[in-house]
């Protein structure tokens, strides 16, 4: 079969024989073979690697344009870490791994990082920050931390994403009990609900059909709360509880709950977003209903959201941008790239750790984000990998795998909830947090941002860093090497270290302030803030 594609005009053939699947660009001329040949099915991980690495030559060949070199070791270690894991390495696994002569050094890494727990942390917070955007009023000072948990724990055990989000939709208990519950009791009302889950897990903006039919695209009044209408029966008892003093319980209610209802609302029976209506039994639960059909491998949608959100999250915008808006005006930038990926991840029993290490080795991820001049220019994807700016979390983590973790400040008596303190990493990350569907390529933050990042309390454990760090018996070419390995991840260049000994030679009467200047410098540098 062929199948054209509209943005490139290129279009691919495949061909079963023999068991046997033939990828073949059309009219693309590409470095070595052409095709190749793979099992049908499900693809090993190096396969589904060099299945993306051809659709993206294929259309680099077509537009005439010769991509970025590859990244060195260097690049590509904190890239990976960054990425993967939410942190930059420890100076000694940078050294190491830079001497490292191992062939194979790069799908090792990827490997080792995926099996840190580290890697469940990170996407712990990508997907706390992602659900909990719309919470209401009352649950600000909700914890947020038991969602973040669950998911870590279900990423590092790399269960499968339909069965995370299964459990997550049909969560039942307290927050201590099921951080999973959490989703509930901070979007309290049908239609935040709705909205959310639609765009995280459907990559589909929903809420524009909640008052009218959607303007853009077939989505009509019926369809946003037909699905609107399957979290009818999820009750909290929140905040007449909390009021007693007592822990919300989010249950299945027996009946159909009118509490919290915009003035928008339709009346309308459960119905799947662009399909039947399911014959419900009143009195049975209607979440279960829902996630089954929501994470089934012939859902037209699933699949393709968490591979466009993976795949953002490592190249810093989606095969489909903006990432959560999947229609049929909104082209991917490699159509039948993203359908394989697709169905690989489907037939992978959606496993995420096979997708990410499938898009961390590909060539394509690990070019050097500085682009050649003819590069550059070029308006052509992935032809250098894309500057990202570091989240909060990232950043947070990073200063404190350099200088340590801030000190935890004091609990203040009562029970009455708080702000988080500016301190704390969940008060870090809500002074640096950026705004809804922030540009990954852009530099969110404003003048209080980096006015509290060169002021604050790391600012005062840097002394103490250097001190732990520097040795008295090294050269101070050697002492800044391994500054810049712990801030940087990477050796200085000739001339920064000649430019360092200057620096320090001038004020050497004072060993400590000179290095402690120089790690300031480092840490509150665009390189050190950017993933690159």
């Amino acid at each position: 079969m062929v199948f054209p594609t509209k943005a490139t005009g290129l279009s691919w053939t495949w061909t079963v024989l023999a068991g046997m699947v033939t990828f073949t660009p059309c009219g693309a001329a590409l470095a070595g073979d052409a095709s190749h040949k793979v099992a049908a099915g499900r693809l090993d991980a190096p396969t589904l690697t060099a299945l993306i690495d051809q659709a993206i030559q294929a259309r680099l060949s077509s537009e005439k344009v010769t991509p970025a070199p590859p990244a060195d070791d260097a690049e590509f270690l904190r890239r990976a870490y960054l990425d993967i894991t939410g942190v930059i390495p420890p100076a000694d696994k940078v050294a190491a791994y830079l001497d490292s002569k191992q062939p194979d050094k790069r799908a090792r890494l990827i490997d080792e990082l995926l099996a840190s727990p580290h890697y469940g942390r990170h996407m712990g917070d990508i997907w706390q920050e992602l659900l909990l955007v719309q919470r209401d009023i009352f649950s600000r000072g909700l914890p947020a931390e038991p969602l973040a948990d669950w998911f870590a724990q279900g990423f590092n055990s790399n269960k499968p994403w339909n069965q995370q989000v299964a459990d997550l939709l049909t969560s039942t208990g307290t927050q201590q009990q099921n951080g999973a519950t959490t989703l509930f009791l901070a979007l309290r009302s049908r239609d935040k609900l709705t909205d959310t889950v639609c765009r995280a897990f459907l990559g589909i903006q929903l809420q524009c059909a909640q008052c009218h039919n959607h303007p853009f695209t077939t989505w009509k009044r019926t369809d946003y709360w037909g699905m609107a209408a399957f979290f009818a029966k999820v009750d909290d008892g929140a905040p007449a509880k909390l009021f007693k003093g007592l822990t919300p319980n989010v249950v299945e209610a027996s009946t159909v709950r009118t509490k919290r209802l915009p003035d928008s609302a339709l009346k309308s029976s459960p119905r799947f977003l662009g399909g039947q209506t399911p014959t419900l039994n009143s009195n049975d639960p209607y979440r279960p209903v829902l996630a089954q059909w929501l994470t089934s491998e012939q859902n037209p949608y699933f699949a393709k959201a968490m591979v466009n959100r993976v795949w953002a999250q490592f190249f810093g915008r989606g095969l489909v941008n903006p990432v959560d808006n999947l229609r049929d005006d909104n082209l991917p930038s490699h159509p039948e790239l993203f359908d394989a990926l697709a169905r690989q991840f489907a037939r992978s029993s959606f496993d995420v750790k096979y997708l990410v290490r499938a898009i961390c080795s590909t060539q394509a991820y690990q070019r050097s984000s500085t682009a050649t001049k003819e590069s550059a220019e070029a308006d052509v994807p992935y032809v250098s990998m894309t500057i990202k700016v570091m989240t909060p979390e990232q950043l947070f983590d990073s200063l404190a795998t350099v200088l340590g973790p801030p000190e935890h400040p004091k609990k203040g008596g009562g029970k009455k909830a708080k702000a988080p303190s500016p301190v704390s990493r969940a008060g870090f990350v809500e002074f640096f947090r950026p705004g809804e569907g922030a540009d990954q390529g852009a530099y969110p933050a404003g003048i209080p941002q980096v006015l509290q990042l060169m002021n604050s309390e790391w600012t005062a454990k840097i002394s103490a860093f250097v001190n732990r760090t520097v040795r008295g018996d090294r050269s101070p070419a050697r002492n800044n090497e391994i500054l810049f390995l712990a801030t940087l991840s990477r050796r200085p260049t000739a001339a920064e270290s000649r430019r360092l000994e200057e620096y320090f030679q001038a004020n050497s009467s004072n060993p400590t302030k000179a290095y402690s200047d120089i790690v300031w410098a480092l840490v509150n540098s665009s390189e050190f803030t950017l993933n690159h």
